[in-house]
């Protein structure tokens, strides 16, 4: 009679290794179920696999800034139907257990009233949707954190210019369709970047957020260009993180002229500039 063999445990390696997502399976989570993304029974489901990954990835961005805070203040310009702001504002108050004052904000009438009344149905007390623009409501706040993941265009650069009027801790930006450099930019010196316009067209949104990104360093942020996927949008774009720092003013000054020299390159006038500039 032949003895049975043990088999050997398997390895861990770097590509069997279980991942530990922030939003762990076992506890039905009310916005994730709502969106589809897990069971009732707290599962997720199995087409839903992506979006739980791109959804976890997202607040594991935000969990590395946070440090050691109690108390939060958050404002989501253009927050849309709010999918990401319910599921941060689960994440801030019953995984880190901190008492967090949220508020979103977009021009859409219907979409804010629906929004608050999942906010009420969910026990949400501490987050609320208002309607109305960037400037209004920036204009009479504070925030510890901004977030703008669904600004247009320039709008992205209002976002961001009343985020650091507002002297916000965090900010997180994922613009998209950025549309004003591409009809600005011209080259005498490298005619190659401008002549086709597919090429035109990515060389203007990179330089639109790279623009955007040193310009939030110049003041006085450590900010970071990362990829992000958004959950309503299959394409992958770059979300610009920002932390407030102390940083040396001869570093501040370095990313600014960065800016100036690029724009004088290539004729570029960017809005975030231009605000920043008039105050």
């Amino acid at each position: 009679m032949k003895m049975s063999r043990k088999k050997k445990p398997i390895p861990e390696t770097p590509h069997n290794r279980q991942k530990n997502y922030i939003l762990t399976e076992g506890t039905p989570i009310p916005p994730l179920v709502d969106m589809g993304v897990f069971t009732k029974e707290g599962k997720v489901a199995a087409p839903m696999q992506h979006k739980y990954r791109q959804i976890n990835r997202f607040l594991e961005m935000i969990d590395d800034t946070l440090e050691e805070r109690k108390s939060l203040s958050v404002v989501d310009f253009g927050c849309g139907k709010s999918y990401l702001t319910f599921v941060l504002y689960y994440f801030l108050t019953e995984i880190k257990g901190m008492d967090v004052q949220m508020v979103g904000l977009d021009l859409k009438a219907d979409v804010i009233a629906n929004c608050n009344e999942v906010a009420k149905r969910y026990g949400y007390s501490g987050l609320r949707f208002e309607c109305g623009d960037i400037g209004g409501f920036a204009a009479e706040n504070r925030a510890d954190m901004v977030i703008a993941l669904h600004a247009c265009d320039t709008a992205t650069d209002h976002a961001l210019y009343h985020a650091l009027k507002m002297n916000a801790k965090m900010i997180f930006a994922a613009p998209c369709c950025q549309h004003e450099l591409n009809s600005q930019i011209k080259t005498e010196t490298l005619p190659l970047l401008t002549r086709h316009g597919v090429i035109k067209e990515r060389i203007a949104a990179l330089m639109t957020d790279s623009i955007r990104a040193n310009l939030v360093a110049a003041q006085g942020y450590r900010t970071q260009l990362m990829e992000f996927v958004d959950l309503t949008h299959t394409p992958k774009n770059l979300l610009i993180r920002a932390v407030k720092t102390q940083m040396p003013s001869k570093a501040r000054t370095m990313y600014k002229k960065e800016v100036e020299d690029l724009c004088k390159a290539f004729n570029l006038e960017p809005l975030l500039y231009k605000l920043l500039n008039q105050g």
